[in-house]
């Protein structure tokens, strides 16, 4: 027997206004990066199912997986890696989602999805982040 039934998605428009140009955007230059999604909050990083392009991440040393850059965590997300590039799904509180990260480029840190918190941009972040330059 065969079952159907009725699957809803909802899509959110990718909104990659943080970056100044396209430099530090092109193939090759966005190094591939795997997320995991325990160490987000859903209330702040994906309230909609989906992780905004935008958010500072860091890796976390013991699994070499990444999360939102934290100044306050002690597990070597306390120092920035990469903006996030694209916008994920994120459908679940825990498992992995790979995706992309800025590591070089042109950035206006007034357009980035989070203000404060973790995976927002401090002065700490902007130092490690050396490669980027933050403008406007």
């Amino acid at each position: 027997m065969t079952e159907f039934g009725v699957i809803s998605t909802t899509h959110q428009a990718e909104d990659r206004s943080w970056l100044i140009g396209p430099h530090g955007t092109d193939p090759g230059t966005t190094p591939s990066i795997t997320l995991d999604l325990a160490l987000f909050d859903q209330a702040t990083h994906f309230p909609q199912g989906t992780i905004p392009s935008g958010i500072v991440l860091a890796k976390n040393e013991t699994t070499e997986l990444f999360g939102p850059y934290d100044p306050a965590a002690t597990d070597g997300r306390q120092a920035a890696s990469c903006i996030l590039f694209g916008s994920l799904p994120a459908r679940a509180t825990s498992g992995r989602v790979g995706g992309a990260g800025v590591v070089h480029g042109f950035v206006n840190p007034d357009r980035l999805p989070l203000k404060a918190g973790a995976g927002s941009l401090d002065t700490a972040a902007r130092g490690a982040l050396t490669l980027i330059h933050f403008g406007l």
